[in-house]
C-alpha cells in the first residue's frame, strides 16, 4: 500500500478518536445510540478541525454492520469500504467544483434511487457555502423532506454565507480551534506510533504555528520529520517555521515600557543588521504585547506562555501603566513593514511615537519654551516695568557681546510675565508702546519679514493640514510618514526655504536624504501655494540658540 500523509493516515475512524470536539461527538452518539437520527446535519467551523472526519464517521455508524452502542466497528465489510472511500453509497461532493444548479438537480435525481449495498445514502457536500443561490435553492426541497433512505451532512467554514432557509432545515454543529493541549496530545499519539523525537518546547511551537487546525499541525510534523529526520530540536523548529524566536523581542518591550528611545532604536537596527525578518519579528513583539496587556488587566489564565515568561511579563506590567501597553499593542499592531530602502523605519516610528504618546503633555512646555518666547506672554497680562527698570539691563547686555541664551530667554520672561509694583509715569507712554513692539517681534524672528512670519504662523498652527492636503502620489512615500511622527515642527521660514526642527537625529537624517527631501519641498510647497526648499535643523541646534540671540538683540537695538 501506498504510503499517506498524515493526516490522512491518521484521520479518526470513530467520533471518540475526533480530537478537541466533545459536545459535538457526545451529542451525535447520543443520537446514534438512540436512534434518532436526523435527515441533514450542518458542520461548521474552522479548517482541519474535524467536520469531513466526523461526517464520515457517522456514515460508517449508521451502516456499520456490527455497531457498538452508537460507534462502528471498524472491522466489517461497510466499514471498510467507506475507510478505504470505495462504499457506492456514500457520496462526497466539493461543492466548489460543483456550484451549478444543473448539478444539484442532477444530485436530485440520483436521490430517490434505494442504497446498493448500505441502510442509507449519505451525502456529504463539502464547502456548502460555495452553491450558487439557484443552486442552494434547487436543494431545499429535497433537503428538507429526503427519502427516508438519505442522509445529507453539509460542511462549511463560512456558515453566514449560507441561505437562511437551508440553515433551518438542518441539525447545526459548530466545531471550534482546537486548543493546543489537544493538538499536543494527538500529535505525541502520532510521534508515539511512527518512532519520532520531538523536544517538548518544538511540539509547542507546532501547536501554536496550527491556529487550532490539526491538520495544519499534522502537516508541519510531517513536513519536519521529511526535513530533519526521527529527532526535531527547538532550533530546527524555529528555522523550518520562519520563527525568529529572537528575545530582543522582550527587550525592545521593556525600552517601550521604559521610554527608552535610543535603546529601542539600537535594538531594531540590531536585529535588522542580523538579517532577521522585520515582519516575523514584529508580529512576535505583537504577540508578547498582548502577553503584557492580559496580564495587566488580570487575564493570566489566557496568556500561552511557560511559567519563567509570565514571571518576566509580570515583572514588565508591574512597572508600565494599560495606556502605554494599549498604546503600544495599537501601535505595532497596525504596523505594515514594507519600505524596501527603509525597512526599519516603519518600526522605529512606530516606537518614537508609541514613547512620545506615553509622555502627554510633558513635551509640550520645552516646545514651546524655545519655538515660541511669546506664550508665557498670553498667560499672564501684568502691566509693564517703568523706564528705569527696563533700561539699564540692554545697556549692560551690550551689543557686541549678547547675552548667553538662557539669560536672554529668561530676560523676555522676566520682561513679560514680571512687573515692577512701582506704578508707570506719564513719560513711561511712548516707551510701553515701543516695548509691547519689541516684545512681539520675536515671534516674527523666524522669517525675519512681516510676510514670511505670518507665513511660518500659518505652517505652524495648520501643520496637519499640510500633511492631509499632501499630493496624492506622496501619500506612501516614507518622506509623508517621517513629517507626520511626532517631533517635527516648521520653525522658519526665510528666503523661500522652510527651516524643519526634529527632535531625534535619526529621523532628520532620514529626511536629509535626496529623494525624501525632494518629496518634503513638494509637499510643503503645494500648502504654501509657491515652490520653496527645505533644511532640517536638530531641535537642540544651534541655528535655534542663534534666532533666539538675533531676537534678543533686535529688541535690545529697538528699546536703544
Amino acid at each position: 500500500m501506498a504510503s499517506q500523509v498524515f493526516y490522512r493516515k491518521w484521520r479518526p475512524r470513530n467520533l471518540s478518536e475526533v480530537v478537541g470536539q466533545e459536545p459535538v461527538t457526545q451529542t451525535l452518539h447520543n443520537a446514534l445510540s438512540s436512534g434518532h437520527i436526523s435527515h441533514a446535519y450542518l458542520f461548521c467551523g474552522p479548517r482541519g478541525t474535524g467536520k469531513t472526519s466526523t461526517a464520515r464517521s457517522m456514515a460508517k455508524a449508521v451502516n456499520c454492520l456490527n455497531p457498538d452502542n452508537g460507534e462502528p466497528c471498524n472491522t466489517c465489510e461497510m466499514c471498510r469500504a467507506i475507510t478505504e472511500l470505495r462504499a457506492l453509497d456514500i457520496i462526497e461532493i466539493d461543492a466548489a467544483s460543483n456550484t451549478g444548479v444543473e448539478d444539484i438537480r442532477s444530485l436530485r435525481e440520483k436521490v430517490n434511487y434505494a442504497p446498493n449495498q448500505a441502510r442509507y445514502k449519505v451525502y456529504i457536500i463539502d464547502e456548502v457555502h460555495m452553491l450558487s443561490n439557484s443552486a442552494s435553492n434547487a436543494l431545499l426541497k429535497t433537503l428538507e423532506e429526503p427519502p427516508e433512505h438519505v442522509i445529507f451532512i453539509l460542511a462549511t467554514t463560512e456558515v453566514h454565507k449560507i441561505l437562511p432557509t437551508i440553515l433551518s432545515r438542518c441539525q447545526r454543529f459548530d466545531f471550534k480551534r482546537l486548543s493546543q493541549a489537544d493538538i499536543i496530545l494527538k500529535l505525541e499519539r502520532i510521534c508515539q506510533e511512527e518512532g519520532i523525537k520531538v523536544e517538548p518546547e518544538a511540539m509547542q511551537l507546532i501547536a501554536k504555528s496550527a491556529t487550532g487546525s490539526l491538520r495544519d499541525a499534522e502537516n508541519l510534523l510531517e513536513q519536519m520529520t521529511t526535513y530533519y529526520g526521527s529527532e526535531i530540536g527547538l532550533k530546527q523548529g524555529q528555522a523550518m517555521l520562519g520563527i525568529t524566536g529572537d528575545l530582543r523581542t522582550r527587550e525592545l518591550v521593556r525600552h517601550i515600557m521604559n521610554k527608552d528611545i535610543s535603546a529601542g532604536l539600537a535594538t531594531i537596527n540590531a536585529v535588522n543588521s542580523d538579517g532577521l525578518d522585520l515582519r516575523q519579528f514584529n508580529r512576535e513583539l505583537v504577540e508578547y504585547l498582548r502577553g503584557l496587556l492580559l496580564i495587566k488587566t488580570g487575564s493570566d489564565e489566557a496568556v500561552d506562555l511557560v511559567a519563567e515568561d509570565v514571571a518576566e511579563l509580570k515583572d514588565i506590567a508591574a512597572g508600565a501603566s494599560l495606556e502605554q501597553i494599549l498604546t503600544a499593542v495599537r501601535l505595532f499592531g497596525q504596523l505594515e513593514p514594507g519600505f524596501d530602502n527603509y525597512p526599519t523605519l516603519p518600526l522605529e516610528l512606530a516606537l518614537v511615537d508609541c514613547i512620545l504618546a506615553g509622555e502627554g503633555e510633558s513635551v509640550a512646555p520645552v516646545k514651546r519654551t524655545e519655538d515660541e518666547p511669546s506664550e508665557p506672554r498670553k498667560t499672564a497680562a501684568p502691566p509693564p516695568p517703568p523706564p528705569s527698570s527696563k533700561k539699564p539691563e540692554p545697556e549692560a547686555a551690550g551689543i557686541d557681546e549678547p547675552k548667553p541664551e538662557s539669560d536672554i530667554t529668561e530676560e523676555i520672561v522676566t520682561e513679560t510675565e514680571i512687573p515692577e509694583p512701582e506704578p508707570a509715569t506719564a513719560e513711561a507712554e511712548p516707551t510701553i508702546a515701543e516695548k509691547e513692539t519689541a516684545v512681539s517681534e520675536p515671534v516674527k524672528v523666524a522669517g525675519e519679514v512681516t510676510e514670511n512670519g505670518s507665513e511660518i504662523d500659518r505652517l505652524q498652527q495648520n501643520w496637519k493640514q499640510v500633511i492631509e492636503q499632501a499630493p496624492q502620489d506622496t501619500k506612501k512615500s516614507p518622506a509623508l510618514a517621517i513629517l507626520r511622527s511626532a517631533g517635527v515642527t516648521p520653525v522658519a521660514l526665510e528666503n523661500n526655504t522652510v527651516s524643519l526642527s526634529f527632535r531625534y537625529p535619526l529621523i532628520k537624517e532620514q529626511i536629509e536624504k535626496v529623494e525624501n527631501k525632494k518629496v518634503a519641498e513638494r509637499i510643503i510647497s503645494n500648502f504654501l501655494g509657491y515652490s520653496c526648499s527645505v533644511t532640517c535643523v536638530l531641535e537642540d541646534n544651534h541655528l535655534l540658540k542663534e534666532a533666539l540671540k538675533m531676537g534678543a538683540q533686535r529688541i535690545t537695538t529697538e528699546e536703544k
